[in-house]
């Protein structure tokens, strides 16, 4: 870095967050909770439906197919003699491959009033998927009276091109040029010349060809005996799809090719079954909406973040998620590891706010993206990825014993761990602060990103250079990691030095960052060393990497569950009664099912199980009033009240990587399970099982090639561990 550009970082840095909303903060403008949406993603394509199937056009709707960021169908909207259906029943394959919507007929009258067709006469069925970068759709009419119809059902559509940015809320005063639309006998292309020099298009294709096209409607008429049925294929391709092929034999062969991936992808997984049948629900739609989010890249999976806004490479996200699935499914970890090695920061780039070493924050393929309209082409303002790239590093080792990779990665993992002490410790103190290098970037680039999350007992912002104490606490996790990677590589000298710099750190820390009336962690230092003395679930953190003293570690869970911290579904960000606290905000009191899942494995860690199973209880507790059994993003941070569910936040992302992975990792803690590649070993330290669940068996647990069957069952105050199968040569410890 050179002088002036350290100059530009101090001069940033020491500028107090502003107090008003970041410049691409998400709106509240209307609640995707009261949508309820129904989902969908394969690769870099996503699509976001109401109830009935349809996406309907209008300000503040977040509905559509997205491609690469860039919304290509803005409006897809059927109706059957010129009425909306009536919603019968909608719902998501267990696996998420496909989206069923059931429909029927409204009572249809002519033009002088007379009613022509009692309701519940007509059933659509509507069968939808997503398969490289199209939606396949299968419509199918049935006759159900004893009367011949015909009926005209028509379907609408509209594509806006309109960056994610803008679907959120950003304002642009240019675009690109949409043309007119193309229009064929049994298609039509939509099509749009961005500023950034790069043509989208949408094809729109049916079979049969409808009886009437036009640039915005096909319109079919359709004769029905009783009890027959007529089927429909559309093909929205986000691109030119393929031509000359039978729409129908494509969609039979997308559809299977959908299922298989998926399949395969997930077969790699351990599974859990369970003796409450509603939790066994509730872990499958967590495992399938993990692998939907998983994206196959040419590095290997990675899981993209969360649908709506976040459906792309996220480097924290990722990371703790890896490191949620880790005992479950290592490839993830592996294939997380590899895409952000590819993508580290080599150059000084003040406007992505990238350092030579660091890990990426986020990736963006969108026109405002490519036009430098938001900075998120590739964007490296986060904190905390760097270490976290190094411990997830240290725990695939373990997990995995595959030094290969990490021989082949240690270059990676030396230039971050020279970040950390170069451009991460930004005055020498031994503490890693942020601080964005323009007024473009994050101003909070901690996992606690909003304007106001880092603040001071009276209410007044933070000024950076800020060391957050989370942050501090995977440093630590890096020093560790990178002495047991090294001890594996032979550098026994190397990882005396690392674990002698873990061992510095835990003093100081200890030292600045506990505050012995508050009773916990302070979540940060401000750029004059100034705690923060506020009551947070930062300090949670702290316990997660065993950063933590051992005698600090029952009076911060204490503090963390004291019902002004823990509202009983779960332990907020900010504790009720502190400054700024706010239940209903994104970061100063809301409740965030990832966060707790880390909290409940810090609990754990420093053998608080007791503690580490009342969070899951919360959190599994809150899942069973959502639909699907989904973990939102986030949820609002009131009190637990009997017979009631949780508050939902409004603009919270369902599914959201980190959040479906939090009940796995949650299960890991409770049981104390951990695999150690070196040693064959898979070991249950302690386990302990919350009430709610009796027995848990836990099949395919793979470790260096071997793999086991166990059986664990709650008896009294003690689980037992019993062996069902074992292959390979692996040993099952249990310490209870």
């Amino acid at each position: 870095m050179d002088a002036s550009a350290s100059a530009r970082v101090d001069d940033t840095a020491a500028q107090p967050a502003a107090e008003c909303p970041e410049r691409f903060a998400i709106p509240a403008a209307s609640s995707l909770h009261e949508r309820r949406p129904r989902t969908l993603k394969h690769g870099d394509t996503f699509a976001v439906f109401d109830h009935s199937g349809d996406a309907i056009a209008g300000p503040g709707s977040p509905e559509g197919i997205y491609h690469r960021d860039t919304r290509y169908l803005s409006h897809f909207h059927l109706t059957l003699c010129d009425a909306r259906p009536i919603l019968l029943s909608s719902s998501l394959r267990d696996d998420n491959v496909a989206l069923n919507c059931d429909l029927s007929n409204p009572d249809l009258s002519d033009a002088r009033g007379e009613r022509t067709l009692s309701n519940d006469l007509i059933h659509i069925r509507r069968v939808r998927f997503l398969w490289q970068g199209a939606m396949y759709e299968r419509l199918t009419v049935g006759n159900y009276d004893r009367a011949a119809h015909t009926l005209s059902l028509e379907l609408y559509f509209e594509a806006d091109f309109a960056d994610l940015f803008e679907v959120r809320g950003s304002k642009r005063e240019r675009r690109g040029t949409i043309h007119e639309p193309v229009v064929g006998p049994d298609r039509v292309r939509l099509s749009y010349d961005g500023l950034d020099g790069v043509h989208r298009a949408t094809e729109i294709r049916f079979e049969p060809a409808p009886q009437s096209m036009g640039a915005n409607r096909a319109r079919f008429l359709l004769e029905l005996e009783p009890r027959s049925s007529r089927t429909l294929i559309v093909r929205i391709s986000c691109g030119d799809g393929a031509d000359g092929t039978s729409l129908r034999r494509e969609l039979i062969r997308a559809y299977r090719n959908a299922r298989r991936e998926l399949r395969d992808s997930s077969s790699r997984a351990a599974s859990i079954l369970a003796s409450n049948e509603v939790f066994n629900r509730s872990v499958q739609r967590c495992v399938a909406d993990t692998y939907m989010l998983v994206t196959e890249t040419p590095h290997g999976p990675y899981p993209y973040a969360g649908i709506p806004w976040y459906s792309t490479v996220f480097g924290r996200d990722a990371l703790i998620t890896a490191l949620e699935t880790l005992w479950l499914d290592p490839e993830i970890a592996g294939g997380v590891l590899r895409y952000l090695a590819a993508h580290q920061a080599r150059t000084f780039d003040p406007v992505a706010d990238a350092e030579p070493g660091k890990i990426l924050h986020e990736v963006r393929q969108g026109e405002m993206a490519e036009l430098g309209e938001v900075p998120f082409r590739h964007y490296y303002g986060s904190i905390d990825s760097t270490p976290l790239f190094v411990m997830t590093a240290g725990a695939y080792l373990e997990r995995t014993g595959d030094g290969a990779l990490i021989e082949a990665l240690w270059p990676n993992i030396e230039a971050a761990l020279g970040w950390i002490e170069r451009y991460g410790d930004r005055d020498g103190d031994g503490y890693v602060e942020y601080g964005r290098h323009t007024d473009e970037g994050l101003a909070n680039q901690g996992w606690k990103d909003s304007h106001d999350s880092i603040f001071h007992a009276d209410g007044s912002l933070a000024v950076g250079p800020i060391a957050l104490a989370e942050v501090q606490a995977y440093v630590y996790g890096a020093w560790q990691a990178a002495a047991a990677m090294l001890y594996d590589l032979g550098d026994e000298e190397g990882a005396e030095a690392y674990r002698t710099k873990a061992g510095a750190l835990r003093d100081r820390f200890d030292r600045d960052f506990f505050d012995e009336e508050l009773g916990t962690y302070v979540p940060a230092l401000d750029g004059r060393k100034r705690a923060c003395r506020v009551k947070s679930s930062n300090a949670g953190h702290v316990l997660f990497t065993g950063l933590a003293l051992p005698e600090r570690a029952p009076p911060t869970a204490h503090t963390l569950m004291e019902p002004a911290s823990f509202s009983g579904w779960g332990i907020r960000t900010i504790a009720a009664g502190q400054p700024r606290y706010n239940p209903m905000s994104y970061h100063n009191g809301s409740i965030w099912p990832h966060e707790n899942a880390i909290i409940a494995a810090g609990l754990a860690r420093y053998g608080l199980r007791r503690e580490a199973s009342a969070v899951f209880e919360g959190l599994f507790a809150a899942s069973t009033y959502v639909d699907l059994r989904r973990l939102p993003e986030l949820f609002c941070g009131f009190s637990r009240r009997p017979a009631q569910g949780p508050t939902f936040y409004p603009v919270s992302c369902i599914p959201q990587a980190w959040a479906a992975a939090a009940p796995l990792f949650l299960i890991q803690s409770s049981l104390g399970l951990s695999l150690d590649a070196a040693a064959r070993e898979i070991l249950f330290d302690q386990p302990h099982l919350p009430q709610f669940l009796d027995d848990v068996y836990l099949r395919n647990l793979t470790v260096a090639g071997a793999r086991a069957d166990i059986m664990l069952h709650r008896s009294g105050n003690k689980v037992l561990v019993d062996v069902r199968r074992r292959e390979g040569d692996v040993r099952v410890i249990a310490r209870v």
